[in-house]
Protein backbone atom coordinates (compact mmCIF):
# COMPACT_ATOMS: atom_id res chain seq x y z
CA UNK A 1 0.00 0.00 0.00
CA UNK A 2 3.05 2.15 0.33
CA UNK A 3 3.19 3.04 -3.67
CA UNK A 4 -0.91 3.28 -3.51
CA UNK A 5 -0.28 6.16 -0.23
CA UNK A 6 2.97 7.67 -2.31
CA UNK A 7 -0.03 8.62 -5.39
CA UNK A 8 -2.77 9.78 -2.73
CA UNK A 9 0.06 12.20 -1.01
CA UNK A 10 1.27 13.39 -4.69
CA UNK A 11 -2.37 13.98 -5.50
CA UNK A 12 -2.88 15.78 -3.13
CA UNK A 13 -0.75 18.61 -4.76
CA UNK A 14 0.96 20.05 -1.64
CA UNK A 15 4.44 19.70 -2.99
CA UNK A 16 5.53 15.52 -2.41
CA UNK A 17 7.56 14.07 -4.61
CA UNK A 18 9.16 9.99 -4.99
CA UNK A 19 12.73 10.51 -5.46
CA UNK A 20 14.43 8.63 -7.95
CA UNK A 21 17.90 6.64 -7.09
CA UNK A 22 19.52 9.70 -8.56
CA UNK A 23 18.04 12.11 -6.41
CA UNK A 24 17.89 9.86 -3.26
CA UNK A 25 21.85 9.76 -3.72
CA UNK A 26 21.84 13.54 -3.82
CA UNK A 27 19.19 13.78 -0.84
CA UNK A 28 21.74 11.81 1.12
CA UNK A 29 24.62 13.49 0.17
CA UNK A 30 23.69 17.19 0.73
CA UNK A 31 22.29 16.07 4.68
CA UNK A 32 25.44 14.30 5.31
CA UNK A 33 27.23 17.14 4.36
CA UNK A 34 25.05 19.36 6.93
CA UNK A 35 25.98 17.06 9.31
CA UNK A 36 23.00 15.16 9.36
CA UNK A 37 22.30 11.28 9.59
CA UNK A 38 19.88 9.29 7.30
CA UNK A 39 19.41 6.13 6.39
CA UNK A 40 18.28 5.83 2.36
CA UNK A 41 15.28 3.64 3.58
CA UNK A 42 14.34 5.80 6.47
CA UNK A 43 12.04 8.02 4.27
CA UNK A 44 9.57 7.00 1.23
CA UNK A 45 8.65 10.30 0.00
CA UNK A 46 10.37 13.83 -0.36
CA UNK A 47 7.80 17.30 0.24
CA UNK A 48 9.72 20.43 -1.64
CA UNK A 49 8.72 23.67 -0.61
CA UNK A 50 9.24 25.99 -3.88
CA UNK A 51 11.74 24.60 -6.61
CA UNK A 52 14.85 22.71 -6.07
CA UNK A 53 16.46 20.94 -7.69
CA UNK A 54 16.51 17.10 -6.44
CA UNK A 55 19.35 16.05 -8.69
CA UNK A 56 21.81 17.98 -7.26
CA UNK A 57 23.32 17.47 -3.94
CA UNK A 58 24.75 20.91 -4.14
CA UNK A 59 21.56 22.77 -5.01
CA UNK A 60 19.59 20.77 -2.22
CA UNK A 61 22.30 21.49 0.48
CA UNK A 62 21.66 25.42 -0.12
CA UNK A 63 17.80 24.63 0.40
CA UNK A 64 17.73 22.29 3.00
CA UNK A 65 15.24 24.33 4.94
CA UNK A 66 12.85 23.64 1.77
CA UNK A 67 12.83 20.34 2.19
CA UNK A 68 11.29 17.67 4.38
CA UNK A 69 11.49 14.06 4.32
CA UNK A 70 8.72 11.62 5.01
CA UNK A 71 8.22 8.13 6.11
CA UNK A 72 4.70 6.47 4.68
CA UNK A 73 2.47 4.73 7.47
CA UNK A 74 -0.15 3.33 4.96
CA UNK A 75 -3.25 1.04 5.69
CA UNK A 76 -6.56 0.03 3.88
CA UNK A 77 -8.40 -0.63 6.14
CA UNK A 78 -12.02 0.83 6.47
CA UNK A 79 -11.68 0.40 10.48
CA UNK A 80 -8.99 3.12 10.84
CA UNK A 81 -10.73 6.55 11.68
CA UNK A 82 -9.76 9.32 9.42
CA UNK A 83 -7.70 10.70 12.35
CA UNK A 84 -6.23 7.19 11.90
CA UNK A 85 -7.32 6.43 15.71
CA UNK A 86 -6.97 2.53 15.80
CA UNK A 87 -4.22 2.47 13.42
CA UNK A 88 -1.34 0.22 13.98
CA UNK A 89 1.88 0.31 12.91
CA UNK A 90 6.04 -0.22 13.38
CA UNK A 91 8.33 2.32 13.55
CA UNK A 92 11.80 0.72 12.53
CA UNK A 93 14.73 2.11 14.86
CA UNK A 94 16.41 3.85 11.22
CA UNK A 95 13.07 5.62 11.44
CA UNK A 96 13.04 6.73 14.52
CA UNK A 97 17.30 7.81 14.53
CA UNK A 98 16.49 9.69 11.21
CA UNK A 99 13.58 11.31 13.07
CA UNK A 100 15.67 12.43 16.28
CA UNK A 101 18.24 13.46 13.91
CA UNK A 102 16.09 15.86 11.33
CA UNK A 103 13.79 17.27 13.29
CA UNK A 104 11.85 19.52 11.64
CA UNK A 105 13.07 17.84 8.13
CA UNK A 106 11.42 14.82 9.20
CA UNK A 107 8.03 13.73 9.31
CA UNK A 108 5.70 10.54 9.02
CA UNK A 109 2.60 10.34 6.54
CA UNK A 110 -0.14 8.08 7.42
CA UNK A 111 -2.47 7.58 4.51
CA UNK A 112 -5.40 5.39 4.27
CA UNK A 113 -5.43 4.21 0.80
CA UNK A 114 -8.95 3.51 0.77
CA UNK A 115 -10.22 6.84 2.03
CA UNK A 116 -7.88 8.67 0.81
CA UNK A 117 -7.66 10.41 4.18
CA UNK A 118 -3.34 11.62 5.63
CA UNK A 119 -2.15 12.82 8.19
CA UNK A 120 1.15 14.48 8.89
CA UNK A 121 2.69 14.46 11.85
CA UNK A 122 6.87 14.87 13.58
CA UNK A 123 7.93 12.54 15.99
CA UNK A 124 7.04 14.17 18.74
CA UNK A 125 3.36 14.41 17.99
CA UNK A 126 3.52 10.77 16.83
CA UNK A 127 3.96 10.07 20.48
CA UNK A 128 2.07 12.45 21.86
CA UNK A 129 -0.56 10.45 20.10
CA UNK A 130 0.10 7.02 20.82
CA UNK A 131 -2.24 5.08 23.47
CA UNK A 132 0.16 2.41 23.51
CA UNK A 133 4.04 1.73 22.32
CA UNK A 134 5.41 -1.99 22.11
CA UNK A 135 8.87 -2.39 21.69
CA UNK A 136 9.84 -5.01 19.21
CA UNK A 137 13.26 -6.17 17.41
CA UNK A 138 13.44 -7.55 13.80
CA UNK A 139 16.02 -9.92 12.96
CA UNK A 140 16.91 -11.41 9.79
CA UNK A 141 19.06 -14.60 9.18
Amino acid sequence: TARDAAHVLIASGRGFVVPTATQREALLIAFVRAGFVVYGKAFDVVKVIGKVDLNDADAIGRSLDKIVLYEIKSTSSPRVLPDFRRYFFSLSTAELLVAQNLGKRYRFAFVNTKTGSHLELNLRQVFGRARGIYPTWSIQF
